[in-house]
């Protein structure tokens, strides 16, 4: 699966602060996490939260200190070993390094999740404005993930 992630300051509310202790740039961190497919290792914390396993060694990051009250549906986040996407509007202490429009849990679908353990995803980075065009897409029932062998 290829999932489009923003990786926009205004999204990636750790993104800047994960370089700094990387001692690399913001470019170098998307660079590494779209560099990868992930393996779906299984699903939990919230229904459609695919814990991702694969994640280059220079990116794990220890869980934040205090976690978040509100994490916004879609980040993307890096805790330890893992990388992963919140499926919805939830409390959270991963570091958040970006934003997916994809919905990763949906009750209206026959398959709620689109994908399963096993699976692999590729995160794909895009702008703000393509963003904010699949986010459009999505709500119309337009959009469709790209599914490919990776």
């Amino acid at each position: 699966w290829q999932i489009p992630v923003c990786y926009h300051p205004s999204f990636g509310l750790d993104l800047e602060e994960m370089a700094a202790k990387k001692h690399c740039t913001v470019e170098d961190i998307i660079a590494l996490h779209t560099g990868v497919s992930y393996l779906i290792y299984f699903i939990g914390f919230l229904p459609g939260f695919l814990y991702l396993g694969g994640l280059h060694a220079t990116l794990h990051t220890p869980r934040i200190a205090t976690p978040r009250i509100r994490v916004a549906k879609g980040s993307v986040g890096i805790g330890g070993a893992q990388t992963g996407v919140y499926p919805q509007n939830s409390s959270g202490g991963w570091n958040i390094i970006g934003k997916s429009p994809v919905n990763f849990f949906n009750t209206n679908n026959v398959a709620p999740i689109f994908a399963k353990p096993g699976d692999r995803i590729q995160f794909i980075p895009i702008t703000l404005a393509t963003f904010y065009e699949v986010e459009k897409e999505v709500a119309n029932k337009t959009y469709t993930l790209k599914s490919s062998l990776l």
